[in-house]
């Protein structure tokens, strides 16, 4: 579907963007994560054919967005971070305009218009000012004008910025089922939205690609930096010398002290075989565990540890 070939955008003697490669498939959903400044939005407005490369090739279904950028463009819906929208249109005039910069023909602007508001339940805003919807709406109408044409690629940035739980709801939802039909870039700061509708991420930071994987593999790859918190009753001090001989106790973390004899110690392991380990030894020792479990990565801690951030 989408190629992304050794890409780097340089501004001046600042490099925005640095030998990046990887692959969209058809019908997948790709996470685009990074920091602010990481790249990601230089990097879709070339896929887009927005902004030209300084080294590298970008293909989309087949065409290079250099050498055959009016067959690739047509593959591609752009929905940036500030939808493009005319606020003196009305809703239906805009998509009607939209269509006519698409290259759809004259006798089919109609039926497609139509189709895209009815997919985006604007078909009652028809006549509405741009200018007088809410933010859900306009986002919606922004949504509608990059399925025009029913493009196999859609470019979406930070589409839910803005709007309330409701229709950040309902956006993830058609997000979702866009992935049944169409290869999907998402960009978003919001690390759930990620987890919640990707197949894959890819993870960039200061221009260079960290990580691309499924989420579960992420955070499976991470596993062996789990933190265990557990709670035993017993001296802290000889605990937490136990603890420390336990094959697959890198450290203990921290202590809590609840009371003279009870204390939760967050433990860092290496595997996660080690919890057994750490019971039988609590049992030899004659500790009583009050309570176990894992502090398993997610894809925040992913990104934060993947990214070089604290949390």
């Amino acid at each position: 579907m989408v190629e992304v070939k050794n890409l780097t955008k340089h501004y001046g003697h600042v490099t925005a963007v640095h030998d990046l490669s990887f692959e969209i498939r058809d019908n997948e959903i790709l996470g685009f994560l990074g920091p602010n400044g990481a790249g990601k939005s230089t990097t879709m407005n070339i896929i887009a054919g927005y902004l030209p490369t300084s080294a590298g090739a970008v293909s989309v279904c087949g065409h290079d967005i250099k050498e055959d950028a009016r067959a690739a463009k047509r593959c591609i819906g752009y929905l940036p971070e500030i939808p493009p929208l005319y606020p003196d249109m009305r809703v239906e005039e805009y998509l009607r305009y939209c269509a006519g910069i698409k290259g759809i023909r004259r006798g089919e602007v109609k039926k497609e218009v139509e189709r895209v508001m009815k997919r985006l339940q604007l078909t009652d805003m028809r006549r509405r000012l741009i200018a007088n919807l809410s933010k859900g709406y306009k986002q919606r109408v922004g949504l509608a004008q990059a399925l025009i044409g029913d493009p196999k690629l859609l470019i979406l940035d930070e589409p839910t910025v803005g709007l309330d739980p409701t229709q950040v709801s309902e956006l993830r939802k058609f997000i979702k089922e866009l992935g049944r039909e169409h290869s999907v870039i998402l960009s978003s700061h919001i690390l759930g939205e990620i987890s919640a509708v990707c197949d894959r991420v890819i993870i960039i930071n200061k221009g260079e690609l960290c990580a691309m994987d499924t989420i579960e593999n992420l955070e499976r790859r991470m596993a062996g930096g789990a933190v265990l918190s557990i709670t035993v009753e017993g001296d802290q001090l000889d605990v937490s010398l136990v603890l420390t001989e336990i094959d697959g106790v890198e450290e203990v973390l921290d202590v809590d002290i609840i009371d003279d004899n009870t204390s939760v110690f967050k433990v860092q392991l290496s595997d996660e075989n080690a919890r057994q380990r750490i019971m039988s030894a609590m049992v030899e020792n004659h500790f009583g565990v009050v309570e176990m479990s894992m502090d398993k990565p997610d894809l925040e801690k992913v990104f934060l540890d993947i990214t070089g951030k604290k949390k």
